[in-house]
């Protein structure tokens, strides 16, 4: 995928399985090398050469139909170490990010293959970004900016270089954060699920229709409908100053607030030639009363299913049998889409979307909740649609 061109690698996406990170032991109030309960010199921290830093932990589990707190998390303070091993980076965190698929990860089981469960009174982690304090990896330097899908919630951290990338934030015209959303893994589900599984055609005159698409990932599908060629775009969201952002900021040509209008009428009204791609980031009711408007030969680009991770269903959830009967007798395609299944699609479409938001022509709303001890109820707000865009967690500034 290098290439030779590893400024095309602006961001690390998951593997097969989180990879383990070395997270460190927690001192309450006993001295440095000796935990409560064990002999001095037990703990294999050494005396004298740790550093206090502040993290958050999965404090508790909210069932397989409850509905996450930020109650869930808890932020504790935690050591690292003095010295690291060849290989290894120290980094300070400046941003993560909380999405909706980490909704799976706070189960027993994240019905996954691909990504696994946090474990209790463990550091979470996800997407995140920082910057360089120390290296023992010759690809990075003190100051480098870095970012990973595997960045443990916390506010320094010791990782390994295989797993975190640099960016280069004039890529971005200085938004560093873009990376986490627009630039990163989410710009490359909207754009690549697009590309893969709508079947767009400049000039075919299709209409797309994109639900959660305030979201982070529904915001910037249907600007990138637009830019792929859909000629008209509608947006389903919960609140009218959402519905008025993709209208006057995104450039979304009507959206529906299902919270206050009647989303079957509003549909008929609002595409009276049916709907020919339908970007679903939420399933249940909703995608249901979508469906039933679409058009022979059409296409669902199943990317989340939020109304449902609350729920003990499998991934994606059966269509109720009435809407199945709609799906197949007009042969309208519904296939699960995994953006890790086209990573070798990463490097080009990172640029492709880069170059739309220097450009202008991709607006990035961002949500941004300040400190490392709030991301419970960043992700809490964001699980019930308290976000508009992407939602970022600010955890230090770039010159602290």
């Amino acid at each position: 995928m290098k290439q030779g061109r590893e400024w095309l690698r602006l961001c690390v996406f998951p593997p097969p399985a989180v990879p383990e990170i070395h997270f460190l032991c927690i001192f309450c109030s006993e001295k440095p090398g000796q935990r409560p309960g064990l002999e001095p010199d037990s703990c294999s921290i050494p005396a004298g050469g740790v550093m206090i830093i502040q993290r958050v932990v999965l404090n508790s589990r909210p069932g397989i139909n409850g509905v996450p707190s930020a109650e869930n998390f808890r932020t504790e303070e935690a050591t690292l170490p003095d010295k690291m091993s060849e290989g290894q980076v120290k980094v300070r965190t400046l941003y993560l990010s909380v999405d909706p698929y980490m909704r799976c990860r706070m189960n027993e089981d994240s019905g996954s293959d691909y990504i696994l469960p946090w474990k209790l009174s463990e550091v979470a982690s996800g997407g995140g970004i920082g910057i360089v304090e120390e290296s023992k990896e010759a690809c990075f330097s003190i100051g480098d900016f870095v970012t990973s899908f595997n960045w443990p919630w916390q506010t320094k951290a010791i990782l390994d270089g295989k797993q975190i990338e640099k960016i280069n934030p004039q890529l971005v015209d200085g938004h560093l954060s873009y990376f986490l959303g627009a630039a990163g893994l989410t710009g490359l589900t909207a754009l690549l699920g697009i590309r893969e599984k709508g079947h767009v055609t400049h000039g075919a005159n299709q209409t797309m229709v994109v639900s959660g698409a305030a979201g982070a990932c529904g915001s910037l599908a249907g600007q990138i409908g637009l830019l792929e060629g859909c000629s008209r775009v509608v947006g389903i969201c919960g609140t009218n100053e959402k519905c008025s952002v993709l209208v006057s900021e995104m450039g979304f040509d009507a959206a529906i607030n299902y919270k206050e209008e009647d989303v079957v009428q509003r549909l008929h009204v609002l595409c009276p030639d049916g709907v020919d791609v339908y970007f679903d980031n939420v399933g249940g009711d909703i995608s249901d009363k979508v469906i039933c408007q679409m058009n022979p030969n059409s296409h669902i680009i199943l990317c989340g299913q939020i109304s449902q991770y609350n729920k003990d269903v499998p991934y994606p959830p059966p269509l109720p049998p009435a809407i199945e009967e709609i799906r197949k007798a007009r042969n309208i395609t519904r296939e699960r889409f995994l953006v890790l299944n086209y990573m070798h699609k990463y490097p080009a479409s990172t640029v492709q979307l880069c170059q739309w938001i220097k450009e202008q022509k991709l607006k990035v709303r961002e949500t941004i909740v300040k400190g490392l001890e709030n991301i419970g109820a960043a992700f809490q707000s964001m699980m019930s649609g308290g976000n508009i865009g992407k939602q970022i967690v600010h955890v230090s500034d770039i010159s602290k």
